[in-house]
């Protein structure tokens, strides 16, 4: 650490270099903050949760009960031991809660004061978050497994959402209309995400084992399928062309640049994709356990060389690196099926949501401090520099 500070002062390294090592750091030791707890609301499991991009400090959470809660992570107490207030929620008394189960939950990108939920009650709800209502709600004919809305678009306001309907919705903020469909698929859309690079690139997995990339100013729409195979399907093989997965594709997120798309499915796999190609990039993560029948939400660092993915495993956490396809660890603490994480890249914390009931805080280790004796026992004679060397002496030595 002293090298990159040294090299940065100088000016011989790229300052970045220097937050990169730090921040791959403290994600490789991450481990559960046993001083800090999450406050316990939600009657049943947690499905997903989002923190806000502009201060990173409110999270929101939807669970199983419909309900939604707004938590704030600052620690005001100053105390080492602290909980996470929730500073407000829509309960099960609240005239408007989602009457299901709340699958996904998203703050407006650039402004605290608006977010959006949506759920199996077969609605999307825009929140106005100062007055805890409804500013708009759209309704759909079938249950809805996800949304997402573009973190980057400057020139649409357009939210994806995925339903039971094989068709994606794109709904306009700015008309309050259902302005675009996207038909391509063959079964219901289990996950959509936009592209954080290209603000009209949309990514759609869903559950006839295929991921489409979609450009919405385009009237055909859809840009490429993505296979598994890259077009070399062997003759001997039994599985459908042009799939990414040999199940229900239930869970994607591209990497903070953009140039990269993960996805994970229900034959235990996760695949890295070329996102300007739709090449696959044929990373092996090993048996990547999912079992799960509907949206998976999982989680990829920003600012990390290398960068890690955050998945949910059973009951675990496993973190792997992206482009080699590592599994780095198992983050051990929920007694349930793990459904959600989220990443907080200020300062490399992680939250999940299980089953549960429970939100779990995974936080960098604190450096342990070397004893001073231990220290110079480590070192080398020939490194220690004259200048801190011990050279005082007694008259009585001197004699």
């Amino acid at each position: 650490m002293l090298g990159f500070i040294s090299a940065r002062q100088a000016g011989l390294d790229d300052p970045l270099r220097l937050r990169r090592a730090e921040s791959t750091r403290r994600v490789l030791s991450l481990e559960l903050n046993k001083d800090r707890d999450v406050e316990r609301i939600h009657g049943s499991g947690i499905n997903t949760l989002d923190i806000e991009p502009v201060e990173g400090r409110y999270m929101l959470s939807g669970g199983s009960d419909g309900v939604v809660i707004l938590y704030d992570l600052e620690n005001f107490s100053k105390k080492p031991c602290y909980t996470c207030k929730a500073v407000c929620s829509v309960g099960r008394s609240h005239p408007d809660v989602h009457r299901f189960s709340v699958e996904t939950v998203q703050w407006y990108p650039h402004d605290t004061g608006m977010f959006t939920s949506s759920s199996f009650d077969k609605t999307l709800k825009i929140w106005d978050t100062n007055t805890l209502q409804p500013a708009d709600i759209f309704n759909f004919e079938g249950t809805v497994y996800s949304h997402h809305m573009s973190p980057i678009a400057t020139k649409h306001c357009l939210i994806a959402v995925g339903t039971k309907s094989p068709k994606v919705h794109l709904c306009d903020l700015k008309s309050g209309s259902c302005s675009h469909i996207l038909q391509g698929h063959r079964q219901e859309v289990l996950a959509v995400s936009w592209s954080p690079r290209y603000e009209h690139v949309l990514a759609t997995a869903s559950a006839d084992s295929r991921v489409k990339l979609w450009d919405v100013r385009r009237a055909s729409g859809c840009l490429f399928t993505l296979d598994q195979h890259n077009g070399e399907k062997s003759k001997a093989s039994s599985e459908a062309a042009n799939t990414a997965h040999n199940g229900r594709v239930n869970g994607l997120c591209f990497t903070s640049d953009g140039l990269h798309l993960l996805t994970v499915g229900t034959d235990d796999r996760m695949r890295l994709w070329n996102s300007s190609t739709g090449q696959n990039t044929l990373v092996n993560y090993g048996k990547v356990c999912n079992t799960s029948r509907k949206g998976i939400k999982f989680a990829i660092s920003r600012g990390c060389n290398p960068e890690f993915a955050f998945v949910p495993y059973e009951s675990n956490i496993a973190v792997y690196t992206v482009y080699s396809g590592e599994l780095i660890t198992m983050l051990r603490g929920h007694y349930s099926t793990v459904d959600c994480c989220v990443f907080q890249s200020d300062f490399q914390e992680l939250y999940s949501g299980s089953k549960d009931c429970t939100i779990l805080a995974w936080v960098p280790a604190l450096r342990e401090p070397v004893p001073e004796e231990d220290n110079e026992k480590s070192l080398p004679l020939q490194s220690l520099n004259p200048a801190y060397e011990d050279a005082w002496s007694s008259s009585d030595d001197e004699g």
